[in-house]
């Protein structure tokens, strides 16, 4: 597999090599080592997720508070979306830039992000089913929610009309999500990844 950091710091990219022939094809779509080496740590997996959505869903922009944060690795089984990571940490260089990766059932590409980073997709397809690996388990206490629509984001969702769940309906902007002290720290975020990467592999 490639690994390839995106322009912000903390997320990657990741293209497998897919072995096909007339039965089927093959692939690696996760590898600890490999990612822990581009990383810099393991990624702890303490849950995994299946996220099933319509064609014009927009979910995110999701996040949650660092420590202990939850980093993802996240890949699309079938159908397509449009992935976007948002750097929401405030002191970072590039707060309030997002970057979008199209993860689908073609390259079978994923994308990991780091603890602190902002998250969302929107799904290109009927069905389009992503899967997530995280490093920590739900906390609803602590998980908060940007408003994708955001004009000071102004993410560039490839659909008109984007279908909201209620709760990202509701969420603050960036600068509300900023005055309420919901956005995590990017020095806390940086200091936090580091402890991390003092960790021996397994």
């Amino acid at each position: 597999m490639k690994i390839r950091p995106l322009s912000i710091e903390g997320a990657w990219e990741i293209t497998p090599q897919q072995h096909g022939d007339p039965r089927g094809l093959f692939m690696e779509w996760y590898r600890f080592d490999r990612l822990a080496e581009a990383v810099g740590h393991p990624l702890r997996l303490a849950q995994g997720n299946l996220s099933v959505s319509s064609r014009g869903v927009v979910r995110g922009i999701h996040f949650a508070d660092v420590p202990p944060g939850q980093a993802k690795y996240v890949t699309c089984v079938r159908g397509a979306v449009l992935d976007m990571i948002v750097d929401i940490r405030v002191g970072s260089p590039t707060f309030g830039r997002w970057e979008a990766v199209r993860l689908d059932e073609v390259d079978r590409r994923a994308v990991y992000l780091g603890e602190g980073l902002g998250h969302g997709f929107c799904a290109l397809t009927d069905d389009a089913t992503l899967s997530y690996l995280c490093s920590a388990t739900y906390n609803p206490t602590a998980e908060h929610t940007v408003h994708p629509l955001d004009p000071q984001l102004a993410i560039d969702w490839p659909v008109e009309t984007p279908l909201l769940s209620a709760r990202d309906e509701a969420a603050p902007s960036l600068d509300e999500a900023h005055g309420l002290g919901l956005l995590p720290d990017y020095d806390a975020c940086r200091s936090f990844t580091a402890a991390l990467n003092t960790r021996t592999m397994p």
